[in-house]
């Protein structure tokens, strides 16, 4: 919650303003209805399947667990089948979107935000209370000095505000927030034209920017530079912590195998319909301040509760 606050204060300056840097800025604000529910229901099964979201699957790959692999081509697979009939989701009934400070501007907007984020941070504090009688503190290994910066791990605190001020850098630079899995749908379809397929029938294509973006060679596309970035960096991270002293280990439970795929097939069906995953319409939606990114919450938060009494089907340990 100090994540999505540290990013809404950050935003929120560059949202009224609407522009920054000589271009145009704007966050994701999308209505809630049947699509975001069902998906981000869907993507909070998948990503306990697939154990990790979309950000977790690439940091995974990089950090070389080979399962990361296997959930990412069950991920691209699932965007594409929800591409090929995305017009049957934007036909159900939903309402328009709904920003806070579109309707209360920007000071009761944001008031509104750390209401609702104060309530959450309450809320699981309490849950936690009652479960463990205190609260837990996270088991990390200690490093000190110069080596902490590179072996890690980092203060959960450090982590989230550099979080925050990452997105708001992407959303200065590239002119909207950070997010990751639309990238798994351009992947996808330009797979599927090697063999002849024409994506661009399809209603999800038919928006000028995303035809535009088909047509461009890969690295055009800010999203998926991200992508191939935040891999590069997780590989470069476990490699200077020193955990490629081992080889990778590529055998992994049958079940698990199944599993990670069944996820990332959820978690890429999931993330078309709901407009993103936990870093575009959660991350992202909630530091726009948009009423979608809060149900993407509480319908993954939904989702994840199933996801986690299926978890040990797949060889995973809760």
């Amino acid at each position: 919650m100090i994540m999505m606050a540290a990013a809404s204060a950050l935003f929120l300056p560059l949202l009224v303003k609407g522009s920054v840097l000589g271009h145009p800025v704007s966050g994701y604000v999308f209505g809630v209805g049947v699509s975001v529910i069902v998906g981000a229901f869907l993507f909070g099964i998948g990503m306990q399947l697939g154990d990790g979201c979309a950000s977790g699957t690439l940091y995974h790959i990089g950090g070389g667990d080979a399962n990361g692999i296997v959930t990412l081509i069950g991920f691209i697979a699932g965007s594409v089948i929800a591409t090929t009939h995305f017009d049957v989701w934007a036909k159900m009934p939903q309402w328009k979107p709904f920003s806070f400070i579109g309707e209360f501007g920007p000071l009761g907007g944001f008031l509104l935000q750390l209401v609702l984020l104060a309530v959450v941070y309450y809320a699981v504090t309490v849950m936690e209370k009652r479960r463990h009688g205190q609260r837990v503190a996270a088991s990390l290994e200690n490093h000190h000095g110069w080596k902490a910066i590179y072996k890690g791990p980092w203060p959960l605190l450090v982590g989230a505000l550099l979080l925050a001020v990452t997105n708001a850098l992407v959303l200065m630079i590239s002119g909207k927030p950070w997010g990751i899995t639309s990238a798994f749908a351009l992947w996808g379809a330009k797979f599927v034209q090697l063999f002849g397929v024409d994506p661009t029938a399809w209603a999800y294509w038919q928006d000028e920017a995303k035809r535009q973006a088909l047509a461009n060679p890969l690295y055009y596309d800010t999203t998926t530079v991200m992508d191939i970035s935040l891999m590069v960096g997780a590989l470069l991270a476990a490699a200077l912590a020193g955990r490629y002293t081992k080889p990778v280990q590529w055998k992994r439970p049958t079940r698990m195998t199944i599993g990670a795929l069944i996820g990332g097939l959820m978690m890429g069906y999931g993330a078309r319909l709901a407009f993103g995953c936990n870093i575009g319409a959660y991350f992202g939606g909630i530091a726009s301040f948009s009423a979608h990114g809060w149900a993407w919450f509480v319908f993954a938060f939904l989702g994840s509760l199933i996801g986690v009494k299926l978890r040990p089907y797949c060889a995973y340990k809760n």
